[in-house]
């Protein structure tokens, strides 16, 4: 327990999940799928295609005018991030 810093609750959770489930895989995550995000996710490349070295209240200002739905930048910056889209602004 002490070498992997796991307390005793946390093994007791798991054996008990492993032997309902046969399984320790991770658990769904509860609620509604992202609907802003998927949106954003597929029109985003294109966006940061042809402007690359704008900012996220840029990026989040285009978005609010192209889908009419307010995003935040945490939001925009997860979206950008989630593309593995690196960001380079132009000196």
């Amino acid at each position: 327990m002490e070498t992997f810093a796991v307390s005793l609750p946390t093994i007791k959770r798991w054996l008990k999940q492993r032997r309902a489930t046969g399984d320790l895989a991770p658990k769904p995550i509860p609620g509604p799928p992202a609907i802003k995000r998927d949106a954003l996710l597929e029109a985003l490349p294109a966006r940061l295609a042809e402007h690359a070295d704008a900012t996220l209240e840029e990026h989040c200002a285009w978005w609010r005018e192209t889908a009419e739905t307010e995003v935040s930048t945490a939001t925009m910056s997860r979206a950008i991030t989630a593309l593995e889209w690196t960001r380079k602004k132009r000196r």
